[in-house]
């Protein structure tokens, strides 16, 4: 049965390994689909981390943007994460020179929720890892504020498609919406 489940929260909130026990409670090969692009040797160390966590259960995918072009139907599937992935898109949009404006947000939230409904069309229940990241201050910086905006835009998307949302505080899961129950549904 297709299903969306959300898990968010701040850094080291305990989102994924939440997320792993939920996708291994829910079948026992779950897939496990990582968006991150490795950036330098201490990014690399924190993946090699979670990889070290998960065992030969796991079917392993890596994939930065496209994951529409992976068939997971009748799997579970764990997307790590919703941040990275979205850091992807708009890399692509900023790179380049410093006096190049900076990149149009509706574009690429346009692009992202586009790939997020192709990739859940299929019938699958997806377990989708993201950041809490507005909860803070406002950056100094026009691209921080700007991918502030971007992921807090998608992530209020992918928990309005969400049958759960999950938030994690001090690896502890607080149930913020359940179709179930009809809570937080609008």
């Amino acid at each position: 049965m297709k299903q969306i489940i959300l898990i968010t929260g701040g850094q080291r909130s305990g989102k994924s390994s939440y997320a792993e026990r939920l996708a291994l409670s829910l079948s026992p090969c779950p897939v496990y689909m990582a968006t991150a692009h490795i950036w330098d040797e201490d990014f690399r160390q924190r993946v090699r981390l979670h990889q070290q966590r998960r065992g030969p259960e796991w079917t392993n995918i890596e994939e930065e943007r496209y994951l529409s072009r992976h068939d997971v139907a009748g799997h579970v599937v764990l997307i790590d994460c919703c941040t990275l992935w979205a850091t992807n898109f708009l890399w692509d949009e900023s790179q380049g020179t410093a006096d190049r404006p900076l990149p149009d947000i509706d574009a690429v939230l346009s692009e992202l929720r586009a790939e997020f409904d192709r990739f859940t069309q299929q019938d699958a229940t997806f377990i989708f890892v993201t950041n809490e990241i507005g909860m803070g201050g406002t950056s100094p910086s026009a691209l921080q504020r700007r991918f502030t905006d971007l992921l807090g835009f998608f992530n209020q998307y992918v928990a309005s498609k969400a049958d759960r949302v999950v938030l994690m505080v001090s690896g502890l899961p607080m149930t913020v919406k359940d179709s179930s129950t009809k809570a937080g549904t609008f």
